[in-house]
Formats: C-alpha cells, sequence, structure tokens
C-alpha cells in the first residue's frame, strides 16, 4: 500500500510503499477513502509541539473508509461496510485506567507506545489496521460524502466533555474557545444534546456571527476584550441564567488567564471540565471553590461508545454535517494538505487526504 510516511521530525513526508496489513483476532483492515488534517499538524510534524512518536510512521488521525478484511472473531462488520476509524486506540487490559495513544498522532506513555508498535500507522495511507472496536459503522453512504463525514473527529472531543459533565437538556452551557475547530464543533454538539443555551466568547468577530447565523438565538456570543476581569463579567452578564457548565477547549495560550476568567463563571454546584491545551499552571481561588461546591474536572477525549452516539445523532437530524467545507488532496500532495491546513484551518472546515485517489481506487 501507499503511505505518506514521517521519516523524522523536521522533515516533509514521504509517500512510499509499505506492507499491506492483515488483521489477527479482534481487528480490521480499513479501506481509507478520507482521512481529515488538525490545523496543528505542522507542529506535531515539525517536533514543535513534542509529541511522542515511534518513527517512522504513517500519520494522520482517525479516517472515514469501508471495510476491506476483518479477524476471524468479527460478528458484526463485514467487508464493504462504511466506518469512521476512531483513532483513540485503548489498550484492553486494564479497564480502570488504560493506555490511551491516538493513531497517527501521539503515543504519550510506554504503554501507548506498546499499542503503537502494533497498530503501528496511521491513517495517511491507503489501508489501516485498527481495534474491531475501533470501526464504528456509518450505514449507507456516497463516497463524496466521506470527506464530510470525517467531521466526526471534530465532534467527538467536544462530546467527551459534555458527556462527562452531565449536560442535561435546557442547562446552560459556556464553551471556551467557542471559535476554535473544536470549540465551534462543540457549540453544535451541545446543542444537539440539548443545551438551552450556549455561551460563546472569543475575539474573532467574524466567527462569532457566524455562529448566531448557523444557530439563532439559542447560541449568545460575547466579543472578549482581553481584560480577564471584563471578560469574566461580560459571560456572566450574556448569559441569561446561571451557567452551569464550563468546557475549556482553548488552544495552547501564553497565560492562562483567558482559562480562568471563562472557569470562574460557572454557578454554585455548577461543573468545569478541562480538554484544552493549556501547558502551565492554572490558578483558582480554592475558597471559591469549595464554597460554591464547584466541580472541576480534566478530561481527555471521549469513552468507547461515543462514536456510535453521535453517529445515531447525525443520522437523526440533530447534528448536522451539512455546511461543513472540505478541501481534498491525494495521497501524493500530502504536504501540500499539511500547509493547507495550517493556512485554512478553522470552524465547521477542515482538509481531507484521500488516498485511494493515488492509485486511482
Amino acid at each position: 500500500m501507499k503511505a505518506a510516511v514521517l521519516k523524522a521530525f523536521g522533515t516533509p513526508l514521504v509517500v512510499e510503499t509499505l506492507p499491506d496489513p492483515h488483521p489477527g483476532a479482534g481487528e480490521v483492515v480499513v479501506d481509507v477513502v478520507a482521512a481529515p488534517l488538525l490545523s496543528y499538524a505542522s507542529e506535531v510534524y515539525s517536533g514543535a509541539r513534542q509529541y511522542p512518536l515511534l518513527l517512522p510512521l504513517a500519520v494522520g488521525t482517525g479516517a472515514v473508509g469501508r471495510v476491506r478484511a476483518v479477524g476471524p472473531d468479527a460478528t458484526r462488520l463485514a467487508p464493504g461496510d462504511w466506518v469512521f476509524c476512531d483513532p483513540t486506540v485503548r489498550a484492553r487490559d486494564e479497564e480502570v485506567a488504560p493506555d490511551i495513544m491516538l493513531q497517527g498522532l501521539i503515543a504519550p506513555s510506554p504503554g501507548a507506545q506498546r499499542l503503537q508498535a502494533h497498530f503501528r500507522h496511521g491513517a495517511f495511507a491507503e489501508q489501516l489496521l485498527l481495534p474491531l472496536e475501533n470501526a464504528v459503522r456509518l450505514g449507507p453512504l456516497a463516497a463524496a460524502d466521506a470527506g464530510r463525514w470525517c467531521a466526526l473527529g471534530a465532534f467527538l472531543v467536544p462530546y467527551g466533555g459534555l458527556r462527562a459533565a452531565g449536560l442535561r437538556a435546557g442547562q446552560t452551557v459556556l464553551i471556551s474557545g467557542a471559535t476554535g475547530y473544536f470549540g465551534s464543533a462543540g457549540v453544535a454538539v451541545a446543542l444537539a444534546m440539548g443545551a438551552g443555551c450556549v455561551v460563546a466568547p472569543g475575539r474573532n468577530e467574524a466567527v462569532l456571527a457566524d455562529l448566531t447565523r448557523r444557530f439563532g438565538p439559542r447560541v449568545v456570543t460575547v466579543r472578549l476584550s482581553g481584560d480577564e476581569a471584563d471578560d469574566q463579567q461580560r459571560m456572566r452578564q450574556a448569559a441569561p441564567r446561571p451557567i452551569d457548565i464550563v468546557l475549556d477547549i482553548l488552544p495552547p495560550l501564553p497565560d492562562a488567564a483567558p482559562v480562568r476568567a471563562a472557569v470562574l463563571t460557572v454557578r454554585p454546584y455548577g461543573t468545569v471540565v478541562l480538554m484544552g491545551g493549556q501547558r502551565g499552571g492554572l490558578e483558582l481561588n480554592y475558597a471559591h471553590l469549595m464554597r460554591n461546591c464547584i466541580t472541576v474536572r480534566g478530561h481527555y477525549m471521549y469513552p468507547r461508545e461515543a462514536p456510535a452516539q453521535l453517529v445515531a445523532l447525525i443520522r437523526a437530524g440533530l447534528l448536522s454535517l451539512d455546511e461543513w467545507g472540505v478541501t481534498s488532496f491525494p495521497l501524493h500532495q500530502a504536504n501540500e494538505a499539511v500547509a493547507h491546513a495550517t493556512a485554512a484551518g478553522g470552524p465547521f472546515r477542515h482538509t481531507v487526504i484521500q488516498p485511494r485517489a493515488a492509485s486511482g481506487e
């Protein structure tokens, strides 16, 4: 099979021929039709983000494709089925705290690197080997829509956080980072899950206006000033009711002030979920959290059943893929695709690689 391989950090991807994968027990091989690029992929491949990876390997995180072959213990999946390839691969020999890798992106622990040593390559390849449970059936779809279905990857991350917060119908949710790729997807997911109101703060006025256009009066946007105290007050005042849940999904920032401003808007007995890229400390007032019975929890990715639940929301018409913009590149233009994703990433649009186009299939 052809694949786009990262041989060393800071070098371009190289398209070369790798051995075709073959599924064993508990495994499946998928013909990749479309695989999305993260807007920060170039930072990973350059080494700037210092993500642990066993190089060389074919990169690429998540995909939509059709089952080529299944292992002998498969009971439902069959060749030809359309599936979403969930990149969150978990160890099967630990229930409470399994090692986790993101296939083709990061293997942050020794256990995760053992997973990567076996499920070696990511989705920028004509074929992808993954665990059976990571191939999520999509039902019938047109090949032309495969790129749009890659938006599942954007929806899944905030969905995991909102599930962890216990979001209930009618609640008010603040999405900190609402003008970004994952944050804007989180606005859509919160509404699909029944949020009565979503408070969407940000500095990009064009994106804030677009959120209002897309979702109407259930979304309340807030133009941030950059002053921590002022922004905290603006967000609280914009919410029509006390804020039940704060989901922080901001990218890496120079300091934690924007994160803290959002966190401290939550009501007494409310919940804060931290899923963003902040790498430094986050100073919070101990007495404020304690006296107001506020829950603050970190959360990484989403549970195993989340992709199938999101597929159900989409099929029910509660979560739409219709307005997602997709720019596609063939596999041999993988480096051009990385550059395009960096320059053109944003809310409700993404760049995908279509590996089968490299061989004319």
